[in-house]
């Protein structure tokens, strides 16, 4: 019950429009009522107008006095009196329509039909098209709550979960519920109206009839009932599948480069055909259950027709307690029966497709970011004095235990490096500053503030980052430098862009700051996309900077271009910077060398070679032939 309260909570906002579709459902189903009642009073205009004529208003049957019916239906409405008012306005139909002479009747009734048919297609309209609005909005709502906490979500969680499965939930899942919410509002609302006022006219008609043909529902409520259960199951696996396909197909366009490199070509293509068929195997285990829906409930509904035709044979040449426009009418409502009920018996596959979905997605918004704000977290004041690592130790989850015990301390305005040989810690002690991840003991503290009780944002916000593999977007120049923020003017943005010796370079591209550079700016080189991420840096001003591997995947020429931009970007700076290269941080004030998550040394790189230790060993390594 929990899921559908869930589910009603994003239909809420849009009470006003789904009320104005239910009432142009109910139209509908009334003016589609009307009209079948039309069946009987045309079977008599046309067969039956030989003498006194049968009524509307009367038993199913019997034979009625004209002069009654027109006393009746000269009889005022009274307010007093509204148990009369059905006997009166039948009366009234019956002397318009059955007691005039037989073309006007015709004609009348012509049309009748002719107003009834246009309210019921108005009606259908606007159901549906209201329908698509409220769908639709509240999909979007969905959707966008989805990506919001997406946003919230720890870095742990991404690097648990493959990229296209969690596209697959936003796409995929999120389509399955939108078809689930459209079918369900209209085929639930519109078609279940229809069918209780069609099963009306065949009470009119023969209640005995009816009774009779209602013995097969609790059968096919038991056997639609299993296929919406087995429909949930098999939709889930579908939907798994589908996430497969997605994962596979967004690393293969991803890894484009490594795929051409390696000559996998064949080796991704049978890896995507694999899981291709076996999405195509669920799948078609899943529609082979819901396509039995349909003919079933039609087959079934034909046999109770054929079943109810021998019946009222009986009834009318055996018996004769039915009379054959009455007759005629009964069978054509039951008919009338059959479109719906199919309806309804397919778009129950279609909603059970739509709540195994909204279970995932709803379990995907119910997943708590690990690292959060603590209650009562204040805001980090302005950076002041230093940065301190206090016997920080953390391990990934599943995984060994990375740092151990690491104490060091950065000081405003320094530069400190973190150096080491590769799986030392190094990216690991610097992701504990922004909070990608916290420590599992010991703590970092600014300026004696452990970073656990301050806001994320806060935090964040006094850091610049800039990384060995830039992140940009496919975007202009201009709102890749900008990223996050609209507060900026042109002129601040341009002085960022050449303090980080990016303008030059921008200025050369076909529409310069106004540029796409593609998906992660595969339009730059190494070294520019390096520049704008500098920029990016430069435009916030942030007093700690973190630089982690900045030029190691750079030519000797782009090197040297970067470096120039993060000296720019360094000054009067608190930073702590990683790099391989050891001639980039020579200069630093202090060198931390970690081995095997531990500090090992600490000291400025003249102390740190005098020692002979690990740090000396790497520079050999680098620099002495």
């Amino acid at each position: 019950m929990r899921l559908y309260s869930r589910l009603l909570g994003y239909l809420r906002p849009y009470r006003a429009p789904l009320a104005m579709a239910i009432a142009c459902m109910v139209l509908y189903a009334l003016t589609t009522t009307v009209s079948l009642s039309m069946v009987s009073p045309f079977m008599q205009v046309l067969f039956e107008r030989t003498g006194a004529a049968p009524t509307l208003g009367v038993t199913p049957g019997a034979q009625a006095d004209p002069a009654r019916v027109v006393a009746l239906a000269q009889e005022p409405l009274r307010a007093r009196d509204p148990a009369r008012w059905p006997m009166v306005l039948r009366a009234r139909v019956e002397r318009a329509i059955v007691l005039a002479r037989p073309i006007v009747a015709l004609e009348r009734i012509c049309l009748f039909m002719l107003v009834m048919l246009f309210l019921k297609n108005v009606a259908d309209y606007f159901q549906s098209y209201l329908v698509m609005r409220v769908e639709q909005a509240a999909i979007r709502d969905l959707r966008n709550d989805l990506h919001a906490h997406l946003q919230t979500l720890s870095l742990s969680f991404f690097h648990s979960r493959r990229t296209g499965m969690l596209i697959s939930r936003v796409t995929n899942d999120v389509e399955y519920l939108r078809n689930a919410l459209a079918s369900g509002i209209s085929t639930m609302g519109k078609d279940v109206l229809t069918l209780i006022g069609a099963l009306g006219l065949a009470f009119y008609a023969s209640w005995r009839l009816t009774l009779l043909s209602l013995l097969v529902l609790p059968v096919a409520t038991l056997l639609l009932g299993w296929i919406g259960r087995t429909m949930r199951r098999r939709s889930t696996r579908a939907q798994e599948r589908m996430g497969d396909l997605t994962a596979i197909l967004h690393e293969a366009i991803t890894g484009a480069r490594v795929v051409r490199a390696f000559g996998a070509e064949r080796f991704e293509t049978e890896k995507f055909q694999r899981t291709n068929q076996q999405f195509y195997e669920a799948y078609a285990r899943m529609r082979r259950v819901a396509l039995a829906a349909r003919p079933f409930s039609e087959f079934a509904l034909v046999l109770v027709a054929l079943a109810m035709l021998w019946f009222g044979g009986r009834e009318i040449f055996l018996h004769h307690t039915l009379a054959p426009h009455q007759f005629v009418l009964f069978v054509t409502a039951l008919l009338t029966t059959v479109s719906p009920t199919k309806s309804v018996a397919e778009v129950s596959a279609n909603i059970q497709q739509g709540i195994a979905a909204a279970r995932r997605l709803f379990d995907l918004m119910d997943t708590a970011p690990e690292i959060r704000d603590a209650p009562g977290a204040a805001a980090l004041p302005a950076f002041r004095e230093a940065i301190r690592y206090e016997g920080v130790t953390f391990g990934y989850p599943d995984g060994p235990t990375v740092l151990r015990d690491v104490s060091f301390s950065i000081r405003r305005g320094e530069i400190v490096a973190l150096v080491g040989s590769s799986g030392a810690g190094k990216s690991t002690a610097m992701d504990l500053l922004p909070r990608f991840y916290d420590p599992g003991a010991g703590r970092i503290t600014v300026d004696g503030v452990d970073l656990r009780n301050v806001t994320l944002a806060s935090l964040r916000g006094q850091l610049g980052i800039v990384t060995q593999e830039t992140i940009l977007f496919h975007d202009t120049v201009r709102n890749n430098i900008a990223y996050g923020a609209s507060h900026f003017s042109e002129a601040e943005l341009r002085r960022a862009a050449e303090a980080a010796l990016a303008h030059a370079f921008i200025q050369a591209l076909p529409q310069g700051y106004d540029t796409l550079i593609g998906e992660r700016g595969l339009k730059l080189s190494g070294g520019e996309r390096q520049r704008i991420a500098i920029a990016r840096a430069l435009l916030r001003n942030p007093p700690i900077l973190l630089l982690d591997e900045a030029t190691s995947a750079l030519d000797v020429e782009s090197e040297r271009l970067v470096q120039e931009a993060l000296e720019h970007l360094m000054r009067d700076r608190t930073v702590l910077v990683i790099a391989h290269r050891l001639s980039t941080v020579q200069h630093a004030d202090r060198i931390v060398v970690l081995d095997r998550g531990r500090v090992v040394a600490s000291g400025t790189h003249r102390e740190l070679i005098d020692q002979q230790g690990l740090y000396r060993r790497l520079y050999d390594l680098q620099f002495v032939a």
